[in-house]
């Protein structure tokens, strides 16, 4: 069994149940789409198996427990605690943004972060869009990028308001994983509100390296017709 040296197994009953759902091949697969997070700290549980884990546990008491100890080690832990928070706190917002509050600080890769889509959101839209712009202010990396991709997964369709395209443009960060986040919320955004979004990329609004992106992504999406592909081809900056 891989192990990080100095951790106890049995005297954790939940990280030891993230081990019998290991996977070597898909550890090494994983740690390659994560090139900051040290391979060592990658367990190998895929997706489904984690959220099936997460659904089986989390009526114990351990679970609880568990997401009050941070940081975490493994990448998995963090994973598996952002799904306890959603099937912990399904209807109570207050608790469940505490909690997340709580956790938001110890995220610490592109994929642990997008995996944080927490339905209860939907019921509270008005009332998080204003925590959002609180995200959007943060110093830390996967706060900021939280923000954005939230405003990606619940904001872009019956919820949209178009002040939300100038709110992410004008998001401040040198960061990598947040100037993926941009070019990726801007791509769908010329998908479900075209209209709107495009004088952002023909003012050239983003940063050369995100306005590229964004276009690139855009390309390639199937809801975008080949007509309007070709035109958001021209407008690509030659760096």
């Amino acid at each position: 069994m891989f192990v990080k040296a100095g951790i106890n197994m049995n005297d954790r009953m939940i990280t030891s149940g993230l081990f019998e759902l290991r996977d070597e091949g898909y550890r090494v697969f994983q740690a390659k789409l994560m090139p900051n997070i040290s391979c060592d700290r990658i367990i190998g549980v895929r997706t489904p198996d984690l959220r099936s884990y997460a659904k089986k546990i989390f009526q114990m008491p351990e679970a609880k427990e568990f997401i009050q100890k941070l940081p975490h080690d493994y990448y998995e832990e963090n994973n598996l605690h952002g799904a306890l928070l959603s099937l912990l706190y399904p209807e109570d917002i207050e608790t469940f943004l505490a909690e997340l509050e709580r956790f938001l600080p110890y995220v610490d890769n592109w994929a642990t972060c997008d995996m944080l889509s927490p339905k209860i959101f939907r019921k509270h839209l008005p009332y998080i869009y204003e925590r959002i712009k609180k995200w959007l202010q943060s110093d830390h990396e996967y706060t900021v990028r939280f923000g954005i991709v939230t405003l990606l997964g619940f904001y872009l369709d019956d919820a949209f308001d178009p002040e939300m395209l100038s709110l992410v443009a004008n998001t401040e960060s040198e960061k990598f994983y947040v100037k993926m986040a941009v070019a990726w919320y801007f791509s769908i955004a010329l998908v479900k509100q075209y209209e709107v979004t495009l004088p952002y990329i023909q003012k050239q609004i983003l940063e050369p390296w995100t306005h590229n992106k964004a276009i690139q992504k855009a390309l390639e999406s199937r809801r975008i017709s080949p007509e309007k592909k070709e035109y958001l081809r021209n407008l690509k900056i030659k760096l």
